[in-house]
């Protein structure tokens, strides 16, 4: 088991930097958020990887349009992992199951088994970033990946603006601070509507959720991301909402909340 997790760690070090997204619990669109950097970094000239962890419930794949595909083996018995849109690298269990709809019935201690064992196992291309989205919670998965990955660059918490998020979100804060992972800052999704007729903001789950958070844990508000109908619309067509709908309010909230994260990240190199 060992020499198992140090090739995980190996294998993780042709990446520069390696971000965890985490919420705490589900609901909050933490895999929305998640894939949608991860493309966002693409349109910024960046080489990127996605690591699905929430093996339950592995989503990725359906954000960025790839639901129907499938990983492969190379010739050295390394899966390859799927090239998304812009050549975004993709690693999910959902993309090696017959169907996206059959369950994964695993219990805990084999979940961090697994998420070993494929991180070990993938012939990642090097790049800059990787992505890695974690599933609600702070069990098996998350120790293990914060055990496993080498360096990580720092951790990014998903909430939405009501109490409840807050307080749940709240414990992926403590996790990640007693790893003495960095908190690069909160996205508080679902954050208001605006209304496309008259530009009028209507702030419908809450008003403080994201700032009360970052303020508690002496961290920022990365970027508030809208209640915006072309979510659902890009995902009804298959298509990743960037490049379905770049015009969106979602779009432009998003790709201003990943200017921000190179300007954190990247910032510190300079």
């Amino acid at each position: 088991m060992f020499s198992l997790i140090n090739e995980a760690k190996s294998k993780l070090e042709v990446f520069k930097y390696k971000i965890i997204v985490m919420s705490g619990k589900g609901g909050v669109g933490k895999s929305f958020i998640t894939s949608m950097i991860a493309l966002g970094l693409a349109l910024r000239g960046r080489r990127v990887a996605v690591m699905d962890a929430d093996v339950h419930g592995s989503s990725i794949p359906l954000f960025l349009g790839i639901q129907g595909e499938r990983h492969y083996a190379n010739e050295r018995g390394e899966i390859l992992p799927v090239e998304g849109p812009l050549g975004v690298q993709v690693v999910a269990v959902n993309l090696m199951l017959d169907s996206p709809e059959t369950p994964v019935i695993w219990r805990g201690p084999l979940v961090g088994r697994a998420i070993i064992e494929l991180v070990a196992r993938v012939a990642w291309s090097p790049g800059e970033y990787l992505l890695i989205d974690l599933p609600p919670g702070t069990g098996d998965a998350a120790i293990t990946i914060a055990q496993v990955v080498p360096s990580i660059t720092g951790a990014i918490l998903v909430t939405a603006p009501n109490a409840l998020s807050e307080t749940i979100v709240a414990k992926a804060a403590n996790f990640a601070r007693s790893y003495k992972i960095r908190l690069l800052g909160v996205v508080e999704n679902m954050s208001y509507f605006k209304c496309p007729h008259c530009g009028a903001i209507t702030n419908i789950m809450g008003e403080t959720g994201g700032e009360k958070l970052a303020s508690k844990y002496d961290t920022i508000v990365l970027g508030r991301i809208p209640i915006d109908p072309a979510v659902n619309e890009a995902l009804d067509e298959g298509r990743p909402l960037l490049l379905a709908k770049p015009q969106s309010e979602a779009s432009k909230a998003i790709l201003n909340l990943v200017d921000k994260i190179v300007g954190i990240v990247e910032g510190n190199d300079s």
